[in-house]
């Protein structure tokens, strides 16, 4: 059984949607962030970047265990391990690549740090937050054009969904309210989370740790 080193954060549940979908049996292992526990030696040793998620696989390669962190390189090696959500080769396998990278360099990093800059910085910078904000308004206008041309972000349905929707479903409301004229209301958007949210993997997995 896996085991999930996890928290109630995007990065996380992009992590407990895939094994859902993908019907791995799984145990969750809490790490509360808020409390510090991620820097826990025995954590560090699963995860030396301390920070979440991070999995531990008793049947890895060649049967043998093994511990992996950060939310691609863990989807990739389940979409490897079952056959599942990402495309065996092709020009169909590096699109979905290439919308999985892009989460990982622009939406995650960006969203983050605006939300740093909003609600948690000491005090309020404008130029931080304007930078932030700015940049998270153009992203998300390029994910409702990309959504007008596939539905889905990858062409079909694959991890590059399950690693951008955690952190657009948390800021899509706000940066509607701040900014939504900009990038049209993000009609596409929000016809991409309905068809996520249908989905029993996403709801389950979205709801992962219980705490």
């Amino acid at each position: 059984m896996i085991e999930l080193y996890t928290w109630t954060t995007p990065n996380g549940r992009k992590v407990s949607i895939m094994l859902e979908e993908c019907g791995l049996s799984y145990e969750v292992k809490p790490v509360n962030i808020g409390a510090g526990e991620q820097f826990d030696p025995a954590f560090l040793k699963i995860s030396p970047n301390n920070r979440i998620p991070a999995i531990v696989d008793p049947d890895g390669p060649g049967g043998k265990p093994i511990a992996l962190m950060e939310s691609a390189a863990i989807l990739i090696y389940l979409a490897d391990k079952t056959g599942k959500f990402l495309a065996p080769e092709g020009e169909a396998r590096y699109r979905q690549l290439e919308w999985a990278m892009w989460q990982m360099g622009n939406i995650g990093p960006m969203l983050g740090q605006l939300n740093h800059f909003v609600n948690t910085a000491p005090e309020q910078i404008p130029y931080a937050i304007g930078r932030y904000l700015d940049e998270s308004v153009r992203l998300l206008r390029i994910l409702n054009d990309r959504l007008g041309d596939a539905d889905y972000v990858g062409g079909d349905y694959s991890i590059a969904d399950m690693l951008i929707y955690p952190w657009v479903k948390v800021a899509f409301p706000r940066l509607l309210e701040m900014k939504g004229g900009e990038f049209g209301k993000g009609k596409n958007i929000a016809r991409w989370f309905e068809a996520l949210e249908a989905r029993p993997g996403v709801q389950k997995g979205m709801a992962v740790p219980e705490v």
